[in-house]
């Protein structure tokens, strides 16, 4: 399955460190982590998040295919309108999740 992530600029460097490989461990604060399944959803988080809050005001999205049977035992949830549909994934799985990325983690566009 293709899914989106939005990042920041320290999430993105983190992930070039990795050879676009895997998304860093949660800080934390931050008990989930939290793809996309779309990427107009993802656009709007990162230029309307992202680019906003973010110290040097840039969001990137982030484009990946995750291992279809893996990512089933995961349900999507919708946290607004019928477009807002994302996975919550538990701190603690990331790892499993990074190893069934397919492939790398591509950057599909910038904000700022």
């Amino acid at each position: 399955m293709i899914i989106y992530r939005p990042v920041g600029t320290k999430e993105l460097n983190l992930i070039a460190e990795s050879g676009y490989t895997e998304f860093p461990p949660r800080l934390p604060e931050q008990p989930i982590f939290y793809p996309v399944l779309n990427e107009e959803y993802a656009v709007e988080i990162a230029s309307g998040w992202n680019a906003k809050f973010n110290e040097d005001h840039k969001g990137y999205v982030t484009r990946f295919e995750v291992d279809d049977a893996f990512i089933a035992g995961y349900e999507p949830h919708i946290v607004g309108n019928s477009r807002h549909e994302e996975f919550w994934i538990p701190a603690e799985d990331l790892g499993e999740f990074n190893a069934h990325i397919v492939g790398k983690i591509t950057v599909t566009q910038e904000f700022g």
